[in-house]
């Protein structure tokens, strides 16, 4: 038992490091949104969407919830910081409309967290009924948000180009994914599993993609092409 218990440690760290990678790639897009004052063409959608899911895991990682689940609580934690940081760049550069829709969707995910907070505190008595509902609610939001990659894996097949399709980033959740589904199964969590399979699988079609339409691919460098690698990049991260 000590030794599963240190091995999922081991791997919890490293799935630790991996993960505040992926939280870390927006950075290179918030300088330069710093430095223009301006967000440019570039979403909030992926950091809001993400805020709401780092609450929900880190919600899942308490011990009243899912005890010895430290780790989880560390990397969503830390991540929350770091998309709420990214939320309130967008929000100071943001037109006045982008700010009210990010306003209004952040009061929701608040509120939201506030009620699913309360009716399982409230409402459920156990670790293994509070772990079913939070663990399903995130799973349901890790799905949804597995459908961000789809409309880049569609422009893929419909472009025959993987330009707007990051290798690298492909590379990176799909050992995130890989890396906390042995965390799930050294001490077996259906709720950790599951969306990180989903993310393997994800990272798999898009490898077989990028075997398929490489050599396809114009790899011509302008501006444009820049920015809409860079708004994929966001869309990935939105599964991280």
């Amino acid at each position: 038992m000590t030794d599963t218990n240190t091995a999922r440690t081991i791997v919890g760290i490293i799935g630790n490091v991996i993960a505040f990678g992926l939280f870390s790639a927006p950075i290179p897009t918030m300088v330069k949104i710093w430095k223009m004052k301006s967000v440019s063409e570039f979403k909030p959608d992926p950091y809001v969407a993400t805020v709401l899911n780092c609450m929900m895991w880190t919600f899942y990682g308490l011990p009243f919830v899912q005890p010895d689940s430290l780790l989880v609580i560390t990397i969503n934690g830390a991540g929350l910081v770091m998309e709420l940081v990214y939320v309130i760049i967008f929000f100071i550069f943001a037109t006045s409309l982008v700010r009210k829709r990010i306003a209004i969707a952040m009061v929701i995910e608040v509120i939201f967290m506030v009620v699913v907070v309360f009716c399982t505190l409230y409402f459920l008595h156990t670790t293994k009924q509070r772990s079913m509902l939070v663990g399903i609610l995130c799973i349901i939001f890790n799905v949804i948000m597995y459908a961000s990659p789809l409309t880049v894996m569609a422009l893929v097949i419909k472009t025959k180009s993987v330009k707007y399709m990051p290798f690298f980033l492909s590379l990176a959740n799909f050992m995130n994914g890989a890396i906390w589904i042995v965390y799930a199964c050294l001490k077996f969590d259906l709720y950790i599993l599951i969306p990180n399979a989903l993310g393997c699988l994800s990272g798999t079609i898009q490898f077989i993609l990028y075997a398929m339409y490489y050599k396809t691919t114009n790899w011509k460098d302008d501006d444009e092409d820049k920015e809409k690698s860079n708004l994929n990049d966001e869309i990935e991260l939105s599964h991280a």
